[in-house]
């Protein structure tokens, strides 16, 4: 894997799950951390995992449905390091498991907030900074295998995701002159505490979800973490605009 020494790079709901791994992987390669999360006391231990681990990371709270505190987060992390090099868009909800004719105005409402317009709002805070540096930059939106198939039961979160691919190829054409990469990342259930929460509503959840799933087994963070920081790996710059599932073989068939 690329060394990502001294580069700088952001990434939201770093306090547990994806983020958390993502956040360890990079400061392991070199990176310059900033956690972003809503939850202080999972985002502050991140840090520390970081730090014990003798890289180099701060915190910064951020609602991910407040245009205002990314600005604010993309801010914090130039007038700590220096720059923004790599942004990361992972923190989200996973919503209610509900038909779609039982799904309240408010929990399509939270979801959009939540899970999409935080890409929207991250997206234009740390676009607006990378294209004043010439070195440009490198963007990860986390999807999901949601953003690119139904799921039933779930139909504000698949709607959700399915419009994270499309912000992510409208803003990888639009800035590719201007050297910034945007990349979506679509992972299959994987260890976390959403799925954690989703396996909790019904005895045989569990072994419902891993049947979908040619390998048999649910994602791992780090193999997600893996492949985002393959997505903003310097040898990969002519990837741009792509939405890479990390599915086990879901959508192979």
């Amino acid at each position: 894997m690329s060394s990502f020494n001294k580069q700088v790079v952001l990434i939201t709901g770093a306090g547990s799950g994806i983020g958390r791994a993502t956040a360890l992987a990079f400061a392991q390669a070199g990176a310059r951390i900033v956690v972003s999360d809503v939850n202080g006391s999972n985002g502050q231990q991140t840090v520390e995992l970081i730090r014990q681990a003798g890289g180099e990371a701060t915190y910064i709270h951020c609602d991910v449905a407040d245009p205002e505190q990314h600005t604010a987060a993309v801010a914090f992390a130039v007038g700590t390091f220096g720059r923004l090099d790599v942004a990361v868009n992972n923190a989200g909800i996973g919503g209610r498991f509900a038909r779609l004719i039982d799904q309240t105005v408010s929990d399509w409402e939270q979801m959009m907030a939540v899970n999409l317009g935080s890409v929207f709002y991250g997206l234009q805070a740390q676009i607006r900074q990378m294209v004043q540096q010439p070195e440009g930059g490198r963007i990860v939106n986390v999807s999901s295998i949601a953003g690119v198939k139904g799921m039933p039961m779930g139909a504000p979160y698949s709607a959700a995701k399915h419009g994270v691919i499309g912000l992510t190829k409208t803003a990888a054409l639009e800035y590719v002159k201007k050297n910034i990469r945007v990349n979506a990342i679509c992972p299959v259930y994987t260890h976390s505490a959403m799925v954690q929460e989703l396996m909790s509503t019904a005895p045989e959840m569990e072994e419902r979800m891993r049947r979908v799933i040619p390998m048999g087994r649910f994602g791992q963070p780090e193999e997600i973490a893996q492949a985002i920081m393959w997505l903003c790996a310097p040898e990969n710059d002519f990837c741009t605009g792509q939405a890479i599932q990390m599915d086990g073989g879901m959508t192979a068939g």
